[in-house]
């Protein structure tokens, strides 16, 4: 008897109709035989995938057109919960019809979002989230079967959240340039911790290599030695150089606001920092005029002579700056 078929009470309102449906009455468990595929003029394919972390497994069966790669048929065998069965009778069906290529792209948010009854009420509950999971990972077993290869070629980046397919570097990315300082944040950016939550922190149903937690404290450290580097006397003279671009910008921004901004205010005007990039030893800094700034006769000489030193001494010797 599989987990979900022993809960009772309020949860199963957690659960939408169409998942309800297929777990009692899926539309596309079964197999595929050699003789069926061959009749189709199609390529068998057959893959295995099981998760370590709940026991669940399932095989997916392609009947693959060798000539378009187009996959005619789509099958499944799943050995878990309800839910693991009506996930994996919907990625079958999402399979259907798709070049193996399409089907790589398949997501397991793609395989949650298709037994939405509605578009903004999630399928399952957030626990049993993990349980699409497997959906994408067989599909890429299976396309690498098709393909002749292995199959982490399909995954370019590491994924740090498995539910959401959120990578680790786009996590670093929306982190950064938001200023995130919590889970819940980074949760409602990216989705990521939504689902399962075992890349929040150790200790959930999947062991990971880098959690979010880590991520926030990474972070911290960065945001920590940027400041000390910036408190330094002198400025940041050989470090500003090898800064990420967000930190550039937000060691640019911090120093414009407590040196250059109030000067600029008070004559009618402001300007924004719109790109930062090197430029053999020196580093490019380009802005826009804004307010009274914006056509200024002084804002390419004078305004503009002060601003770039005020820069090359905080920041860097090598700063130059340019009115775009």
């Amino acid at each position: 008897m599989g987990m979900d078929s022993l809960i009772g009470g309020t949860i199963w309102d957690e659960y939408s109709q169409k998942v309800t449906d297929l777990m009692n009455n899926p539309q596309n468990m079964g197999e595929i035989t050699e003789e069926e595929a061959e009749a189709m003029g199609a390529k068998l394919i057959v893959a295995d995938f099981g998760a370590e972390s709940c026991g669940d497994a399932v095989r997916l069966y392609w009947a693959v057109d060798p000539k378009t790669d187009k996959i005619l048929k789509s099958k499944f065998k799943s050995f878990g919960c309800g839910t693991a069965i009506a996930s994996s009778d919907t990625m079958a069906e999402l399979c259907k019809g798709k070049t193996v290529d399409e089907a790589v792209k398949i997501t397991n948010i793609d395989v949650e979002k298709a037994m939405r009854d509605t578009p903004d009420t999630p399928a399952v509950p957030p626990q049993k989230m993990h349980c699409s999971v497997m959906a994408y990972d067989v599909i890429k077993k299976a396309a690498a079967q098709y393909k002749g290869v292995d199959m982490e070629s399909f995954e370019e980046e590491v994924i740090v959240c498995e539910c959401a397919r959120v990578s680790l570097s786009t996590l670093r990315e929306v982190i950064r340039l938001n200023d995130l300082t919590t889970v819940e944040e980074i949760t409602d950016y990216t989705k990521a911790g939504a689902f399962c939550k075992s890349c929040i922190r150790p200790g959930g149903h999947e062991e990971k290599d880098i959690y979010l937690v880590d991520l926030l404290e990474e972070y911290e450290k960065e945001k920590m030695s940027a400041a000390a580097t910036l408190g330094n006397e002198g400025g940041a003279t050989g470090t500003f150089k090898d800064m990420t671009i967000v930190q550039k910008i937000k060691a640019v921004d911090k120093t414009v606001d407590e040196n250059i901004r109030q000067m600029l205010i008070m004559d009618g005007g402001d300007m924004e920092i719109l790109d930062i990039k090197d430029n053999g030893e020196n580093i490019d800094i380009y802005i826009r005029y804004l307010g009274a700034c914006n056509g200024c006769a002084s804002a390419s000489t004078g305004t503009l002579f002060a601003i770039e030193n005020i820069l090359k001494e905080k920041l860097d010797p090598n700063i130059r700056v340019l009115p775009i």
